[in-house]
């Protein structure tokens, strides 16, 4: 363990499963306490359980909920004393629908998870993150950037919370606060299974995530989990406003 992350208190939406699990193991791997959270109390206790030595915690949060994250918050403060980093990775993806078949309870329900839910972390967790002069990290996605077929709405949340992510960085600059974004191209996560099975011929879907990125495969979340590692650290203490690729080169013109 290098200890990149030793003795931080990090905050992780959605880290039961998929890529936030995947930063919930290297984060504890780096030294620090992880507060993660997910709807399902059970499964977020099982896996911050499993993270090993070290004080992390499980709650059940449903990240669209003010009242629920404000409780989330104060919890983490009472427990450990002070918070350095929230790293808004909780989101859903469905549906994959051209922007006239999303039903309006589909585009609202988008919006309160994947970007909403960023309003209620920051503004539940700012005044702790300015004692600290910590950071605020959000799992974005390349298509916020370039766009997706048949996935308008999910597209239209990650293109916001891009922008949102360079507005906070100015904002809270004068803070010490320092505020990113990782966008990935293609990863297998269990949200990623789900999306594929929506398409139209799911068969072909995995030579098609392979051939998307010029390195050559779709990757596990593992690769994401170390870029985020970076943009916690103090190695990326200079580093706000950014929308870190990691993409294996997608964003540089599809193969085929």
């Amino acid at each position: 363990m290098s200890g990149l992350l030793d003795g931080k208190i990090v905050f992780l939406t959605g880290g039961s499963a998929g890529i936030g699990f995947e930063c919930a193991k290297a984060y504890a791997r780096e030294g620090a306490s992880v507060a993660l959270c997910c709807p399902d109390t059970d499964e977020a206790r099982k896996a911050a359980s499993s993270l090993g030595a070290g004080r992390h915690m499980g709650l059940g949060c449903d990240v669209s909920d003010g009242d629920q994250v404000a409780s989330a918050v104060e919890n983490i403060l009472s427990a450990f004393g002070r918070l350095d980093a929230i790293h808004n990775n909780a989101g859903i993806a469905t549906p994959s629908s051209a922007l006239h078949d999303t039903s309006p309870e589909e585009w609202d329900r988008l919006f309160q998870v994947n970007l909403k839910s960023v309003y209620w972390t920051t503004k539940h967790g700012f005044e702790a993150l300015k004692t600290s002069r910590g950071c605020i990290l959000n799992t974005s996605s390349l298509v916020g950037e370039i766009g997706q077929e048949i996935h308008a709405a999910y597209s239209a949340t990650k293109g916001a919370m891009n922008a949102l992510t360079k507005s906070m960085a100015l904002d809270y600059a004068k803070h010490g606060i320092r505020v990113n974004a990782v966008c990935p191209a293609g990863i297998w996560t269990p949200m990623l299974r789900q999306w594929a099975s929506e398409q139209p011929d799911p068969a072909a879907i995995g030579r098609y995530l392979d051939e998307i990125h010029p390195l050559g495969f779709c990757p596990e979340g593992d690769v994401i989990a170390e870029a985020c590692v970076y943009l916690l650290s103090d190695k990326a203490r200079f580093v706000t406003g950014h929308l870190m690729h990691v993409t294996g080169g997608a964003e540089l013109g599809y193969k085929r």
